[in-house]
C-alpha cells in the first residue's frame, strides 16, 4: 500500500497545487489530509474550492474547530481573515469533517489526528518548555499514543516533518506543513517552530499492518508569490516565514 499525507495547508494555494502535482507525477492516487486547511492571510476561499471536489480523507485541525466554534472577536488574526472571506458553503463543509479518523475505506489500519488522538492543540512528537522546543522522549510519545492501537498514526499541527517508531512497532509520522514552514505560538510557553526552508512538505507512506515506512518530501513552489500575498494582507510575519522557513526575530 502506498499513499500520501498532507497537513497544515493554511490557505497556501500555490503550495497545495505544487504538492498535488508532485503526488500525481509519482502515480500516487490516495491522499489523506490532516487539518488546518484554510486559516491564514493567503487564499482561504480558493483553497477550500480546490479541496472540496477532491473528496480526500480529511480531518479538521484546531483552526477548523476555532472557525466553527469561536466568536470572531475571540479568534486570532489568521482565523479572523479566513472567516471574513470564506463562503457559508465552505464553513458547512468544515463542519462535516471529523476531528480524528480511524482508517478510511481506501487505507486500513491508519489513524489520522491533527495534534494527538485526544487533543488537537497538543504536540505529539515535541515538548515545549521555558527553554524552548525539544524532541519528546519515547516515554512521552508513548503516553500520548495510549489506546491508539494502529500500526501507523499520522499527525500534523507542529509543521515539522518528523517520524518516531515506538518500541511496540507503532509508527508515528508528521508530514510537515504544505503551506507554512514557520510560526510562533504562546502556549504552553512562548516558542517558535521552524522547518528551516520555504519548501512545501508532505510525506509518502508505504507498507501495511505493522510494517510502515515514510519518505519526507520537499517541493519547490513560488513562495515569493505567497509571501507577497501575506504582505498585501498586512502580515509581515507570514511573509518572512514563507520566504525563509524561519521566524523573523523582529516580529516573532
Amino acid at each position: 500500500m502506498i499513499f500520501a499525507a498532507i497537513a497544515d495547508i493554511h490557505g497556501n494555494l500555490p503550495a497545495l497545487e505544487a504538492v498535488l502535482a508532485d503526488i500525481a507525477q509519482r502515480g500516487i492516487s490516495s491522499v489523506v489530509n490532516l487539518g488546518d486547511l484554510l486559516s491564514g492571510p493567503l487564499w482561504p476561499a480558493e483553497t477550500a474550492g480546490r479541496l472540496q471536489p477532491l473528496n480526500l480523507a480529511t480531518i479538521r485541525g484546531n483552526h477548523e474547530r476555532q472557525l466553527l466554534t469561536l466568536p470572531r472577536e475571540a479568534m486570532g488574526l489568521s482565523d479572523q481573515y479566513t472567516i471574513d472571506v470564506i463562503a457559508k458553503e465552505h464553513l458547512n463543509w468544515l463542519a462535516t469533517l471529523p476531528s480524528t479518523l480511524p482508517s478510511t475505506p481506501a487505507i486500513d489500519g491508519v489513524f489520522l489526528c491533527h495534534g494527538t488522538p485526544q487533543d488537537d492543540l497538543v504536540y505529539f512528537l515535541e515538548d515545549v518548555t521555558e527553554e524552548g522546543v525539544h524532541q519528546a522522549s519515547p516515554e512521552a510519545v508513548t503516553a500520548r499514543a495510549e489506546g491508539c492501537d494502529f500500526g501507523l498514526i499520522l499527525c500534523g499541527h507542529t509543521h515539522l516533518p518528523r517520524q518516531v517508531r515506538l518500541k511496540d512497532g507503532r509508527f508515528i509520522v508528521n508530514p510537515g506543513s504544505v503551506g507554512l514552514p514557520a510560526y510562533t505560538a504562546d502556549a504552553p510557553f512562548p516558542h517558535h517552530m521552524e522547518a528551516g526552508t520555504p519548501h512545501a512538505r508532505y510525506a509518502i507512506l508505504t507498507g501495511a499492518g505493522a510494517e510502515w515506512h515514510a519518505e519526507q518530501i520537499m517541493v519547490d513552489y513560488d513562495w515569493e508569490a505567497a509571501a507577497q500575498q501575506a504582505a498585501r494582507h498586512h502580515r509581515p510575519d507570514w511573509a518572512h516565514a514563507l520566504r525563509t522557513g524561519l521566524v523573523n526575530p523582529d516580529t516573532g
